[in-house]
């Protein structure tokens, strides 16, 4: 039986995707911004490529 903090969670993935969409995007936006001022290279899929990106590339 699910829990209502799961059922709440479910309801909120179902309904409410902009949501979590705009949550998701501005964590990856903080860990780019991260990754550039520390001067770190990130590791990103293209065309199913493995590639790692320069931190002057990153383009944030």
């Amino acid at each position: 039986m699910k829990t209502e903090a799961q059922k709440n969670v479910d309801r909120i993935l179902r309904e409410d995707r902009r949501v979590v969409g705009e949550a998701i995007n501005r964590g990856i936006r903080k860990a780019m911004l991260r990754h550039k001022k520390d001067g770190d290279q990130v590791v990103v899929e293209r065309d199913g490529k493995i590639e790692w990106v320069k931190p002057e590339d990153l383009g944030f």
